[in-house]
């Protein structure tokens, strides 16, 4: 066969075309940088959700790419390194993404890292339910037990790259448009907003925020130009606090000094649904993947970006030689607090529930944790008191019918 037929205006207008294709963001950059096997980062005694899945085969396979904003897989990969974890105690991700494109071009290592952390499986379409009255309970905890609770959510906004990764004029852009919006909730529901860096230590102590940020931020890039941007939205009847652009675009959260988390997560829903309406009245929706639900800097908060906890007053159960198997099979984390005595317990997955499904399933495993604790205290025998199988959406569906 001869060679294909080219048209004369094919010929003209060819070059023009192709300058019209989207380049790979990596041919832009010229990085003084080995191959992917010199490049591989060491990962002994790195006891993150990384350092577990990460091998020098799935390294080679990002190392080439980059975002249209310039995060490479170096980028993402740091948490982990910087902070690696130890043998003991909870195990992070390791991870985080800066952007939401991160999650699309490093989907072979991100859904990984989700379905290990998470316990699911990205095959799976993730779904929500802001419904409030969905919530079976929650206003009903043993108050000699359960003594204060908190719920709060995470939210990206479209179109800007995530705290780790953007740049001063976004965050700038990111504090402009919440003080935007928050002015418009303020209409029905008043609050003040306050710039980090006019925060004092006369602030109230439980919205006191440090001037300097964590260490861990500061490692990972998002505490750069700190408090620059930063600020606290707090309503006048306390009840609902926003910060932004600290660990995410945005995090609501509703504490309580008693234990009533279906109030304090009513409020979260009805206030999260009006900020959502007027970011996109704003065109700047919060970032939502079919398969990931609502996207944020953390693989370990996807899919609702929801973390609801209730400080419970345990000594017994803490001790007890099944509590491991217990809090795995109800989904739940167990942490001591700074009182002796008292324990944070908070849900353990963020996908693969809706948010009432969340908040269901730590209020079940709250009231299941307080029967245990209470039989313990007299002598007797949990076995039958402990969950058969693990927690699913499927199980908090039938425990609410």
């Amino acid at each position: 066969m001869g060679a294909p037929l080219e048209y004369a205006l094919e010929k003209k207008y060819k070059p023009i075309l192709e300058n019209m294709l989207p380049r790979d963001p990596m041919s832009c950059f010229n990085l003084k940088r080995g191959s992917p096997k010199e490049e591989f980062p060491c990962l002994d005694g790195n006891y993150t959700c990384m350092g577990r899945i990460l091998t020098l085969q799935m390294y080679s396979r990002q190392f080439n790419r980059a975002t249209e904003s310039g995060v490479i897989f170096d980028d993402i990969i740091r948490p982990g390194l910087e902070n690696p974890g130890s043998s003991a105690g909870s195990v992070s991700v390791g991870c985080a993404a800066g952007d939401a494109q991160s999650y699309i071009l490093f989907c072979d290592f991100f859904d990984r890292i989700i379905e290990a952390y998470h316990d699911h499986k990205m095959s799976r379409t993730q779904e929500s339910d802001f419904n409030y009255d969905n919530l079976k309970g929650g206003d009903d905890f043993d108050s000699m037990y359960a003594i204060s609770c908190e719920v709060s959510v995470s939210r990206a906004v479209e179109d800007f790259s995530f705290p780790m990764h953007c740049s001063r004029g976004e965050r700038r852009k990111l504090l402009s448009l919440a003080k935007q919006v928050l002015s418009e909730l303020a209409k029905d529901f008043p609050g003040s907003l306050t710039n980090l860096a006019e925060l004092t230590q006369h602030c109230e102590e439980r919205f006191l925020y440090q001037q300097v940020p964590p260490i861990e931020l500061i490692k990972t890039a998002v505490g750069r130009d700190w408090p620059d941007a930063r600020a606290r939205w707090v309503s006048n009847d306390g009840s609902l606090v926003v910060w932004i652009n600290t660990e995410d675009h945005l995090r609501l959260l509703s504490s309580r000094t008693d234990a009533n988390i279906q109030e304090a997560f009513k409020c979260i829903c009805v206030n999260l649904v009006k900020l959502e309406a007027f970011y996109k009245k704003w065109r700047h929706p919060f970032v939502w993947k079919e398969h990931l639900g609502w996207v944020v800097s953390s693989p370990a908060e996807v899919g609702t970006g929801l973390k609801a906890s209730v400080i419970v007053r345990l000594s017994h159960i803490p001790q007890n030689k099944r509590i491991h198997d217990i809090l795995e099979r109800l989904r739940l984390h167990l942490h001591p607090t700074a009182k002796a005595g008292l324990y944070r317990v908070s849900n353990a997955p963020t996908i693969g529930f809706t948010e009432v499904g969340l908040v269901q399933l730590l209020v079940d495993g709250v009231k299941l944790l307080i029967r245990i604790e209470k039989r313990l205290e007299n002598e007797g025998g949990i076995d039958d008191l402990v969950p058969a199988h693990k927690y699913s959406m499927d199980t908090v569906t039938l425990l609410k019918a």
